[in-house]
């Protein structure tokens, strides 16, 4: 199987915004979170996370390929069934049915949200924002509203309140608040 590191080296010479890098980055380490949680593989939810949007560059201006394209670069390495299956259901290329896919369809949206709320903050810092302020930011409708309420929400069909998951989710973020620059 595809190691960390390989997977790392992957996203790093197909994605050039080093913005969506700390999105990857963000969205492999809530992941890995959600899965210490609900009693699943950390490293392949992990894994998972990090090469979810592996295909932006080519498919920004081809969103119906988003997805796919991710699907077809990671082809040739040995990876289960599972990881393909989570990164089409993010995008909604397939209907979300398991833990992951599940799980991956929640993360991608909050990372973003999280985000957006460190950086309306003075230090836009991580460490100063916590789950009362994330959940009065969800409340109102024009603040990220690129960030699917919707697909947030949806952590409820993990057991998970929207509460628990955005703490679970600011926790697991602020373990790598050095390399996403917050």
């Amino acid at each position: 199987m595809l190691s960390r590191k390989e997977a790392l080296e992957l996203v790093k010479k197909n994605i050039k915004s080093k913005n969506l890098v700390k999105h990857c980055l963000a969205v492999e380490v809530v992941m890995k979170a959600l899965a210490r949680k609900l009693g699943e593989d950390e490293e392949l939810w992990g894994l998972t996370g990090l090469l979810h949007d592996l295909d932006y560059d080519y498919t920004k201006d081809d969103p119906e390929s988003h997805g796919f394209k991710t699907v077809e670069l990671l082809k040739d390495y040995d990876l289960p069934k599972s990881v393909s299956d989570a990164i089409l259901a993010h995008c909604e290329k397939k209907e979300i049915v398991t833990k992951m896919e599940k799980a991956i369809y929640a993360a991608d949206p909050v990372t973003g949200f999280i985000v957006a709320a460190a950086l309306i903050t003075p230090e836009k810092s991580l460490s100063v924002i916590d789950t009362d302020f994330l959940v009065r930011r969800f409340k109102e409708k024009l603040f990220a509203k690129g960030a699917s309420r919707e697909q947030m929400k949806s952590c409820e069909q993990l057991g998970l309140s929207l509460e628990e998951f955005l703490t679970l989710s600011l926790d697991a973020m602020k373990t790598i608040s050095n390399e996403l620059g917050l």
